[in-house]
Protein backbone atom coordinates (compact mmCIF):
# COMPACT_ATOMS: atom_id res chain seq x y z
CA UNK A 1 0.00 0.00 0.00
CA UNK A 2 1.40 3.43 -1.01
CA UNK A 3 2.28 6.21 1.45
CA UNK A 4 1.37 9.70 2.18
CA UNK A 5 4.22 12.40 2.34
CA UNK A 6 4.30 12.07 6.79
CA UNK A 7 4.32 8.76 6.32
CA UNK A 8 7.04 7.82 4.06
CA UNK A 9 9.11 10.31 6.46
CA UNK A 10 8.08 8.86 9.81
CA UNK A 11 8.67 5.30 7.74
CA UNK A 12 12.26 6.54 6.41
CA UNK A 13 13.71 7.80 10.19
CA UNK A 14 11.67 4.86 12.84
CA UNK A 15 13.99 2.54 10.17
CA UNK A 16 10.73 0.87 9.02
CA UNK A 17 9.78 -0.10 5.46
CA UNK A 18 6.39 1.25 5.54
CA UNK A 19 3.52 3.11 7.98
CA UNK A 20 -0.04 3.48 8.19
CA UNK A 21 -2.68 5.90 10.44
CA UNK A 22 -2.91 4.15 13.69
CA UNK A 23 0.64 3.22 14.09
CA UNK A 24 2.75 4.73 16.69
CA UNK A 25 6.52 5.12 15.73
CA UNK A 26 9.48 5.98 17.29
CA UNK A 27 11.51 8.38 14.87
CA UNK A 28 14.97 10.72 15.44
CA UNK A 29 14.63 14.15 14.49
CA UNK A 30 17.35 16.14 12.43
CA UNK A 31 16.35 19.02 14.18
CA UNK A 32 15.36 20.67 17.48
CA UNK A 33 14.71 24.10 17.70
CA UNK A 34 14.42 25.99 21.46
CA UNK A 35 13.13 29.69 21.90
CA UNK A 36 13.61 31.97 24.50
CA UNK A 37 10.50 31.43 26.32
CA UNK A 38 11.56 28.11 27.26
CA UNK A 39 15.28 29.65 29.06
CA UNK A 40 12.56 32.22 30.79
CA UNK A 41 10.36 29.65 32.63
CA UNK A 42 11.24 26.80 34.68
CA UNK A 43 14.89 26.09 33.05
CA UNK A 44 17.03 23.48 34.11
CA UNK A 45 19.72 23.06 32.58
CA UNK A 46 21.01 19.35 31.61
CA UNK A 47 23.92 17.44 32.27
CA UNK A 48 24.01 16.30 28.43
CA UNK A 49 22.36 16.73 25.18
CA UNK A 50 22.32 14.33 22.34
CA UNK A 51 23.79 16.41 19.75
CA UNK A 52 24.92 20.03 19.69
CA UNK A 53 24.73 20.01 15.49
CA UNK A 54 21.23 18.70 15.20
CA UNK A 55 19.73 22.38 18.05
CA UNK A 56 19.37 25.46 17.22
CA UNK A 57 18.24 28.47 19.83
CA UNK A 58 16.39 31.33 18.62
CA UNK A 59 15.37 34.39 20.87
CA UNK A 60 12.11 35.81 19.37
CA UNK A 61 8.95 35.47 21.36
CA UNK A 62 10.49 38.64 23.72
CA UNK A 63 12.73 40.58 21.75
CA UNK A 64 14.30 43.02 23.16
CA UNK A 65 12.91 41.88 26.71
CA UNK A 66 9.60 43.20 28.23
CA UNK A 67 9.99 41.94 31.59
CA UNK A 68 12.76 41.38 34.29
CA UNK A 69 11.77 37.25 33.65
CA UNK A 70 12.34 37.30 29.89
CA UNK A 71 15.80 39.67 30.56
CA UNK A 72 17.22 37.00 33.39
CA UNK A 73 16.08 34.08 30.13
CA UNK A 74 18.84 35.64 28.31
CA UNK A 75 21.48 34.30 30.27
CA UNK A 76 20.35 31.15 31.08
CA UNK A 77 20.26 30.56 26.92
CA UNK A 78 23.88 32.08 26.34
CA UNK A 79 25.34 29.90 29.02
CA UNK A 80 24.16 26.91 27.58
CA UNK A 81 24.82 27.01 24.06
CA UNK A 82 28.60 28.28 25.49
CA UNK A 83 28.87 25.00 27.53
CA UNK A 84 27.35 22.71 24.70
CA UNK A 85 28.56 24.19 21.43
CA UNK A 86 26.03 24.87 19.75
CA UNK A 87 26.55 26.81 16.73
CA UNK A 88 23.39 27.76 15.97
CA UNK A 89 22.69 30.35 17.84
CA UNK A 90 20.55 33.32 16.76
CA UNK A 91 20.79 35.97 20.10
CA UNK A 92 19.75 39.60 19.51
CA UNK A 93 21.12 41.11 16.16
CA UNK A 94 20.74 38.20 14.11
CA UNK A 95 17.20 37.02 15.83
CA UNK A 96 14.04 36.59 14.53
CA UNK A 97 10.40 34.46 14.76
CA UNK A 98 11.55 31.32 14.75
CA UNK A 99 10.34 30.47 11.65
CA UNK A 100 11.90 32.62 9.49
CA UNK A 101 15.29 32.25 11.34
CA UNK A 102 14.68 28.35 10.36
CA UNK A 103 13.90 29.01 6.70
CA UNK A 104 17.03 31.57 6.26
CA UNK A 105 18.97 29.12 7.60
CA UNK A 106 18.57 26.20 6.41
CA UNK A 107 17.29 24.27 9.55
CA UNK A 108 14.17 22.56 7.48
CA UNK A 109 15.16 20.38 5.03
CA UNK A 110 13.30 17.94 2.58
CA UNK A 111 12.00 14.48 3.67
CA UNK A 112 13.77 15.75 7.99
CA UNK A 113 12.03 15.54 10.87
CA UNK A 114 12.03 19.19 12.88
CA UNK A 115 10.45 20.11 16.26
CA UNK A 116 10.25 23.26 18.36
CA UNK A 117 8.32 24.37 21.23
CA UNK A 118 6.19 26.90 19.26
CA UNK A 119 2.36 25.48 17.79
CA UNK A 120 3.45 27.37 14.53
CA UNK A 121 6.16 24.95 13.98
CA UNK A 122 4.37 23.17 10.86
CA UNK A 123 5.61 26.31 9.07
CA UNK A 124 8.56 24.16 7.63
CA UNK A 125 6.23 21.87 6.13
CA UNK A 126 6.40 24.43 3.22
CA UNK A 127 10.18 22.67 2.88
CA UNK A 128 8.56 19.32 2.70
CA UNK A 129 9.60 19.02 6.41
CA UNK A 130 7.62 16.78 8.52
CA UNK A 131 7.56 19.81 11.64
CA UNK A 132 5.58 20.35 14.35
CA UNK A 133 5.33 22.07 17.17
CA UNK A 134 5.29 20.07 20.88
CA UNK A 135 5.51 20.72 24.48
CA UNK A 136 8.86 22.14 26.24
CA UNK A 137 9.32 19.02 28.29
CA UNK A 138 9.45 16.72 24.67
CA UNK A 139 11.68 19.24 23.31
CA UNK A 140 13.81 18.63 26.58
CA UNK A 141 13.76 15.16 26.28
CA UNK A 142 14.10 15.38 21.99
CA UNK A 143 17.30 17.36 23.11
CA UNK A 144 18.66 14.55 25.59
CA UNK A 145 17.59 11.73 23.08
CA UNK A 146 17.40 12.57 19.68
CA UNK A 147 13.96 11.29 19.74
CA UNK A 148 10.14 11.26 19.62
CA UNK A 149 7.32 9.22 19.22
CA UNK A 150 4.35 10.25 16.98
CA UNK A 151 0.97 8.37 16.46
CA UNK A 152 0.40 8.91 12.87
CA UNK A 153 -2.45 9.96 11.87
CA UNK A 154 -4.66 9.66 8.63
CA UNK A 155 -4.13 12.32 5.97
CA UNK A 156 -6.39 14.89 3.68
CA UNK A 157 -4.85 15.70 0.39
CA UNK A 158 -4.89 19.12 -0.86
CA UNK A 159 -5.01 19.52 -4.87
CA UNK A 160 -4.13 23.18 -5.74
CA UNK A 161 -5.47 23.59 -9.60
CA UNK A 162 -5.65 26.31 -11.65
CA UNK A 163 -3.68 29.89 -11.63
CA UNK A 164 -3.50 32.29 -8.31
CA UNK A 165 -4.62 35.33 -9.30
CA UNK A 166 -2.19 38.07 -8.57
CA UNK A 167 -4.06 39.54 -6.24
CA UNK A 168 -4.16 36.73 -3.88
CA UNK A 169 -1.99 35.35 -1.34
CA UNK A 170 -1.15 32.08 0.72
CA UNK A 171 -3.18 33.57 3.62
CA UNK A 172 -6.41 34.22 1.24
CA UNK A 173 -6.26 30.48 -0.06
CA UNK A 174 -5.09 28.84 3.69
CA UNK A 175 -8.59 31.54 4.74
CA UNK A 176 -10.73 29.96 1.93
CA UNK A 177 -9.80 26.61 3.11
CA UNK A 178 -10.58 26.89 6.56
CA UNK A 179 -13.94 27.96 5.57
CA UNK A 180 -14.73 25.65 3.54
CA UNK A 181 -13.43 23.08 5.58
CA UNK A 182 -13.08 23.90 8.66
CA UNK A 183 -10.88 21.77 11.72
CA UNK A 184 -8.73 19.40 10.94
CA UNK A 185 -7.80 18.14 14.25
CA UNK A 186 -6.20 14.87 14.48
CA UNK A 187 -5.64 15.02 10.34
CA UNK A 188 -2.57 15.95 8.39
CA UNK A 189 -2.57 17.92 5.73
CA UNK A 190 -0.55 17.60 2.44
CA UNK A 191 -0.42 20.09 -0.51
CA UNK A 192 0.70 19.73 -4.42
CA UNK A 193 -1.18 19.47 -7.48
CA UNK A 194 -1.27 21.26 -10.81
CA UNK A 195 -1.43 24.34 -9.04
CA UNK A 196 1.11 24.33 -6.82
CA UNK A 197 3.76 25.53 -9.24
CA UNK A 198 2.29 28.60 -9.51
CA UNK A 199 2.79 29.57 -5.55
CA UNK A 200 5.88 30.76 -4.55
CA UNK A 201 7.75 29.84 -1.00
CA UNK A 202 6.39 32.83 1.03
CA UNK A 203 3.18 31.21 0.56
CA UNK A 204 3.11 28.07 1.16
CA UNK A 205 4.77 28.98 4.09
CA UNK A 206 1.82 30.91 5.39
CA UNK A 207 -0.66 28.19 4.29
CA UNK A 208 1.48 25.44 5.98
CA UNK A 209 2.02 27.69 8.93
CA UNK A 210 -1.94 28.54 9.23
CA UNK A 211 -2.14 24.80 9.52
CA UNK A 212 -2.08 25.02 13.13
CA UNK A 213 -5.30 27.29 13.34
CA UNK A 214 -7.39 24.05 12.04
CA UNK A 215 -5.82 21.95 14.51
CA UNK A 216 -3.88 19.64 11.78
CA UNK A 217 -0.82 17.50 13.40
CA UNK A 218 1.23 17.95 10.40
CA UNK A 219 1.05 20.55 7.16
CA UNK A 220 3.32 19.47 4.74
CA UNK A 221 3.80 20.26 0.94
CA UNK A 222 4.83 18.27 -2.13
CA UNK A 223 8.34 19.48 -3.20
CA UNK A 224 9.17 20.69 -6.75
CA UNK A 225 11.32 22.93 -8.93
CA UNK A 226 10.20 26.09 -6.99
CA UNK A 227 11.17 24.22 -3.62
CA UNK A 228 14.44 23.44 -5.29
CA UNK A 229 15.33 26.78 -6.05
CA UNK A 230 14.76 28.36 -2.87
CA UNK A 231 17.40 25.38 -1.10
CA UNK A 232 19.87 25.98 -4.02
CA UNK A 233 19.69 30.22 -2.78
CA UNK A 234 19.50 28.92 0.48
CA UNK A 235 22.56 26.52 0.06
CA UNK A 236 20.77 23.47 1.69
CA UNK A 237 22.08 20.50 -0.06
CA UNK A 238 22.09 16.39 0.03
CA UNK A 239 18.55 16.33 1.61
CA UNK A 240 16.22 13.12 0.03
CA UNK A 241 12.72 14.67 -0.33
CA UNK A 242 9.21 12.59 0.33
CA UNK A 243 6.72 12.26 -2.13
CA UNK A 244 3.45 10.58 -1.83
CA UNK A 245 2.84 7.11 -3.82
CA UNK A 246 0.63 7.23 -6.62
CA UNK A 247 -1.44 4.69 -4.56
CA UNK A 248 -1.33 6.59 -1.34
CA UNK A 249 -4.16 6.59 0.75
CA UNK A 250 -6.64 9.69 1.65
CA UNK A 251 -8.95 10.46 4.46
CA UNK A 252 -9.88 12.38 1.42
CA UNK A 253 -8.56 14.55 -1.49
CA UNK A 254 -10.11 17.83 -1.89
CA UNK A 255 -9.57 20.22 -5.08
CA UNK A 256 -9.30 23.82 -4.77
CA UNK A 257 -9.83 26.13 -7.71
CA UNK A 258 -6.95 28.89 -7.19
CA UNK A 259 -7.95 30.82 -10.23
CA UNK A 260 -11.99 31.24 -8.41
CA UNK A 261 -10.92 32.59 -5.59
CA UNK A 262 -10.94 36.20 -4.02
CA UNK A 263 -9.50 37.95 -0.93
CA UNK A 264 -10.82 36.59 2.38
CA UNK A 265 -11.49 37.95 5.84
CA UNK A 266 -11.75 35.55 8.98
CA UNK A 267 -13.98 37.11 11.29
CA UNK A 268 -13.07 37.21 15.46
CA UNK A 269 -13.10 34.51 17.17
CA UNK A 270 -11.76 31.40 14.85
CA UNK A 271 -10.87 30.82 11.15
CA UNK A 272 -12.94 27.49 10.90
CA UNK A 273 -16.36 27.73 8.98
CA UNK A 274 -16.20 31.81 9.61
CA UNK A 275 -14.60 33.56 6.98
CA UNK A 276 -15.74 35.62 3.52
CA UNK A 277 -14.89 36.92 0.63
CA UNK A 278 -13.95 40.65 2.02
CA UNK A 279 -16.32 41.88 -0.89
CA UNK A 280 -19.13 40.78 0.63
CA UNK A 281 -18.11 41.94 4.56
CA UNK A 282 -20.27 44.82 5.60
CA UNK A 283 -18.69 47.96 6.34
CA UNK A 284 -16.61 47.01 9.47
CA UNK A 285 -14.40 49.88 10.90
CA UNK A 286 -11.06 49.33 12.57
CA UNK A 287 -8.44 50.39 15.44
CA UNK A 288 -5.57 48.77 14.45
CA UNK A 289 -4.12 47.24 11.59
CA UNK A 290 -0.71 44.54 12.06
CA UNK A 291 1.30 43.10 9.76
CA UNK A 292 3.71 40.10 10.61
CA UNK A 293 3.84 36.95 12.36
CA UNK A 294 5.64 34.03 10.96
CA UNK A 295 2.97 33.78 8.63
CA UNK A 296 3.27 37.06 6.98
CA UNK A 297 5.90 39.05 8.14
CA UNK A 298 8.74 37.95 5.32
CA UNK A 299 10.05 40.00 3.23
CA UNK A 300 7.39 39.67 -0.04
CA UNK A 301 4.98 40.89 2.65
CA UNK A 302 6.69 44.01 3.15
CA UNK A 303 6.97 44.49 -0.50
CA UNK A 304 2.81 44.07 -0.90
CA UNK A 305 2.79 46.29 1.57
CA UNK A 306 4.90 48.83 0.81
CA UNK A 307 3.11 48.88 -2.38
CA UNK A 308 -0.17 49.30 -1.49
CA UNK A 309 0.88 52.40 1.06
CA UNK A 310 3.41 54.14 -1.77
CA UNK A 311 2.19 58.01 -1.35
CA UNK A 312 -0.79 57.10 0.89
CA UNK A 313 -1.50 57.87 4.67
CA UNK A 314 -2.77 55.83 7.48
CA UNK A 315 -6.00 56.73 7.95
CA UNK A 316 -6.91 59.15 11.20
CA UNK A 317 -7.71 56.89 14.28
CA UNK A 318 -5.99 53.88 13.04
CA UNK A 319 -2.57 52.03 14.06
CA UNK A 320 -0.97 50.27 11.44
CA UNK A 321 1.74 48.08 13.18
CA UNK A 322 4.37 46.19 10.80
CA UNK A 323 6.96 43.78 12.23
CA UNK A 324 9.22 42.43 9.71
CA UNK A 325 9.51 38.44 10.52
CA UNK A 326 13.75 38.73 11.45
CA UNK A 327 16.26 40.63 11.36
CA UNK A 328 17.52 39.94 7.97
CA UNK A 329 14.09 40.71 6.62
CA UNK A 330 13.93 44.27 8.40
CA UNK A 331 17.69 44.82 6.57
CA UNK A 332 16.93 43.73 3.52
CA UNK A 333 13.46 45.53 3.29
CA UNK A 334 15.38 48.82 4.49
CA UNK A 335 17.66 48.28 2.15
CA UNK A 336 14.99 47.89 -1.33
CA UNK A 337 13.10 50.94 0.72
CA UNK A 338 10.13 49.04 1.52
CA UNK A 339 10.38 50.10 5.40
CA UNK A 340 10.70 54.00 4.04
CA UNK A 341 6.93 53.80 2.25
CA UNK A 342 5.99 51.57 4.95
CA UNK A 343 7.02 54.42 7.17
CA UNK A 344 5.84 57.38 5.10
CA UNK A 345 2.43 56.34 4.98
CA UNK A 346 2.08 56.63 8.99
CA UNK A 347 3.03 53.24 9.98
CA UNK A 348 5.20 52.44 13.45
CA UNK A 349 7.76 49.56 12.15
CA UNK A 350 9.26 46.85 14.96
CA UNK A 351 11.67 45.19 15.65
CA UNK A 352 11.60 41.50 14.78
CA UNK A 353 9.79 39.76 17.71
CA UNK A 354 6.35 37.79 17.88
CA UNK A 355 5.25 40.30 20.59
CA UNK A 356 2.02 41.67 18.93
CA UNK A 357 0.91 38.55 17.26
CA UNK A 358 0.08 36.49 20.86
CA UNK A 359 -0.62 39.80 22.71
CA UNK A 360 2.51 40.11 24.75
CA UNK A 361 4.21 43.53 23.74
CA UNK A 362 4.92 45.92 21.34
CA UNK A 363 1.38 45.95 20.12
CA UNK A 364 -1.43 44.95 22.31
CA UNK A 365 -5.04 46.09 21.79
CA UNK A 366 -7.46 47.55 24.37
CA UNK A 367 -11.14 46.87 25.47
CA UNK A 368 -13.83 47.62 22.47
CA UNK A 369 -10.90 47.94 20.16
CA UNK A 370 -10.82 45.87 16.54
CA UNK A 371 -8.09 44.84 15.09
CA UNK A 372 -7.61 43.50 11.09
CA UNK A 373 -4.59 41.32 11.43
CA UNK A 374 -2.43 39.20 8.98
CA UNK A 375 -0.49 37.40 12.22
CA UNK A 376 -2.00 33.93 12.93
CA UNK A 377 -4.76 33.79 15.09
CA UNK A 378 -7.94 35.51 15.48
CA UNK A 379 -8.93 34.18 18.87
CA UNK A 380 -10.72 36.01 22.00
CA UNK A 381 -7.71 37.90 23.75
CA UNK A 382 -4.97 36.38 21.62
CA UNK A 383 -3.77 40.28 21.08
CA UNK A 384 -4.81 41.66 23.97
CA UNK A 385 -7.90 42.27 25.87
CA UNK A 386 -10.44 39.67 25.56
CA UNK A 387 -13.04 42.83 25.13
CA UNK A 388 -11.50 43.45 21.78
CA UNK A 389 -12.50 41.56 18.43
CA UNK A 390 -9.52 40.24 15.40
CA UNK A 391 -10.04 39.43 12.24
CA UNK A 392 -7.95 37.87 10.37
CA UNK A 393 -6.45 38.58 6.41
CA UNK A 394 -3.79 39.00 3.75
CA UNK A 395 -1.22 41.91 4.30
CA UNK A 396 -2.47 43.72 1.27
CA UNK A 397 -6.14 43.29 2.53
CA UNK A 398 -4.67 44.89 6.26
CA UNK A 399 -2.67 47.59 4.92
CA UNK A 400 -5.98 48.82 2.64
CA UNK A 401 -7.85 48.69 5.27
CA UNK A 402 -5.24 51.23 7.12
CA UNK A 403 -5.56 53.74 4.59
CA UNK A 404 -9.50 53.61 4.60
CA UNK A 405 -10.07 52.94 8.10
CA UNK A 406 -12.31 50.49 7.94
CA UNK A 407 -11.74 46.68 6.21
CA UNK A 408 -11.16 46.98 2.44
CA UNK A 409 -10.70 44.70 -1.09
CA UNK A 410 -7.08 45.55 -1.72
CA UNK A 411 -8.33 45.21 -5.29
CA UNK A 412 -9.78 48.45 -4.44
CA UNK A 413 -7.39 50.37 -3.39
CA UNK A 414 -4.40 50.13 -5.81
CA UNK A 415 -4.34 48.54 -9.43
CA UNK A 416 -4.06 44.65 -8.50
CA UNK A 417 -1.67 44.08 -11.05
CA UNK A 418 1.04 45.63 -9.26
CA UNK A 419 0.53 43.48 -5.82
CA UNK A 420 2.35 40.79 -6.32
CA UNK A 421 1.35 38.11 -3.68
Amino acid sequence: MGMTIIEKIFARKAGLDSVSPGDTVVVDVDMTVLIDLQFATMWIQPNRIHDPDKLAVVMDHAVPAPTIKDAAGGPHARKFVADFGIDRFYDVGRHGICHQVIAENGLARPGEILACTDSHTCAAGAYNTAARGLGPAEIYSIMCTGTTWFQIAPTVRYELDGAKPNALSGKDIFLHIANEYGDAANVNLEFGGPGLAGIPMHDRRTIATQGAEVSADFSTFEADDVLSRFLDDTGVTGYIAAAPDPDATYLEVRHVDLAALEPYVARPGTVSRNGLPVSQLDTQKIDQAFIGSCANGQLEDLEIAAQVLRGKTVAPGVRLLITPASQAVYREAMRLGYLQDIADAGAVITNSTCGACFGYHMGVIGPGEVCITSSTRNFTGRMGSSEAEIFMASPATVAASAITGYITDPRNITDHRSVTA
